[in-house]
């Protein structure tokens, strides 16, 4: 047990540290994602190498902290390039899977992965309606009228939706179903014109050269004399930016308009937090969805 709990104490401490700098600069530098995956690495090979033979089960700890690695690798790219994941999110997903394997059963470790998952789902929904009705509140003026905007400019999407949902509800006499999905499909419009009119009031920001990070988001593509910086998911290289700030200050506009996402680490610590809530005092929910 003195594994896990060691195991769990370190990304406690890694990821409070993440969030904190990703609330603050809106980024999670390299080296806090790469320091967590070397030293839950570097633990699950010494703790084998010392205790493997006695317990029986040889380098088997370090070998599912390694499988674990690769399959969240897999699965943060793959949100990443689905441009869902920011980067540095995506690294510390990477990080999680050497942590989260707490068993040497790699069918165990599967439901931790699974429950890892779900949960995070929950929490990033939660944990992204609150930070978006915070937005709204303290910008709703502006919001009021950018969702107007988006209305308008979607209009005819607002007005298939609505007969889309009215034509499912009418099915529901025969199948409740069909009630809940023909109200989705009334709301999600809404849902989308909302977060566009959230991303272009609120999280548009002008910012100095001297601030830019490596990774930051154009909002357009930026002309600088001859050149034109194009935006990009993958954001900003560091030549870029070297490029802005010695050319940029010799301009009368001397920053760049940036695109700024909600911080999403927080939303990895509470689904974190959820699960060694259940591995630790509600194991019983593990066997009771899995056998």
């Amino acid at each position: 047990m003195f594994h896990i709990i060691f195991l769990v104490a370190l990304a406690l401490v890694w990821m409070i540290f993440a969030v904190v700098q990703d609330l603050k600069k809106r980024e999670i530098a390299n080296w806090v994602n790469f320091s967590l995956i070397i030293f839950a690495l570097g633990f699950r090979f010494f703790y084998s190498l010392f205790n493997g033979v006695d317990g029986g089960a040889g380098f088997n700890f370090f070998y599912q902290g390694l499988i674990g690695l690769g399959i969240f690798f897999i699965f943060g790219n793959l949100l990443y390039y689905c441009r869902m994941f920011a980067g540095g999110d995506a690294k510390l997903l990477f990080a999680l899977g050497a942590v989260l394997p707490f068993s040497e059963n790699f069918f165990v470790n599967l439901k931790v992965f699974v429950l890892f998952f779900i949960l995070f789902l929950f929490s990033g929904a939660v944990y992204g309606l609150f930070v978006s009705g915070a937005l709204i509140f303290s910008h709703f003026k502006k919001f009021k009228k950018e969702f107007s905007k988006q209305f308008k400019q979607n209009k005819n999407i607002f007005i298939l939706s609505l007969f889309l949902a009215l034509f499912f509800i009418i099915l529901g006499f025969s199948d409740s179903f069909m009630i809940y999905f023909g109200i989705l499909i009334f709301i999600l419009p809404y849902f989308y014109s909302s977060s566009k009119a959230i991303d272009e009031v609120c999280m548009i920001k002008k910012i100095s050269p001297e601030n830019l990070t490596e990774g930051d988001w154009l909002y357009k593509d930026t002309k600088v004399g001859n050149r034109i910086i194009k935006k990009r998911w993958d954001g900003l290289t560091k030549e870029e930016i070297k490029f802005l700030k010695n050319n940029l200050k010799v301009t009368s506009k001397n920053y760049v308009l940036v695109r700024q996402g909600i911080p999403f680490s927080p939303a990895f610590l509470i689904a974190f937090l959820f699960l060694i809530y259940f591995w630790f005092f509600r194991s019983g929910i593990l066997s009771y969805f899995w056998g």
